[in-house]
């Protein structure tokens, strides 16, 4: 098993899954957040999503691309960022990290 301790005690939830959707670490928030379903760690996150979030699974996971979104849940407003993770080059699984962002965020173009 990977070494997770940097990401623990994150501000932000994180979650990792390998190739098949088998959930293989949740940190504190992630843990906190989904606490309603039970440890996830060992199952499968694929029941916990509808057909069109399954097909953007698969096509992270044959492409190598990333999926990053903006969800308001429980009255706070949170980025998310799905992005394949690799071992020897090679597609792994998937990280998801969701964090909670405020309703107005600067933004700055550094071109």
């Amino acid at each position: 098993m990977e070494d997770f301790n940097w990401a623990e005690q994150l501000n932000c939830a994180v979650t990792v899954c390998d190739k098949e959707g088998l959930v293989l670490y949740m940190n504190e928030c992630a843990r906190a957040t989904f606490a309603s379903s039970g440890d996830m760690v060992g199952r499968s996150l694929m029941p916990c999503h509808n057909d069109r979030s399954r097909g953007i699974i698969a096509h992270m996971l044959s492409t190598g691309e990333s999926n990053s979104y903006t969800i308001t849940k429980n009255g706070r407003r949170k980025m998310i960022y799905q992005t394949p993770w690799r071992k020897d080059g090679e597609i792994a699984g998937l990280v998801e990290i969701s964090m909670v962002i405020p309703d107005e965020m600067p933004h700055y173009n550094r071109d």
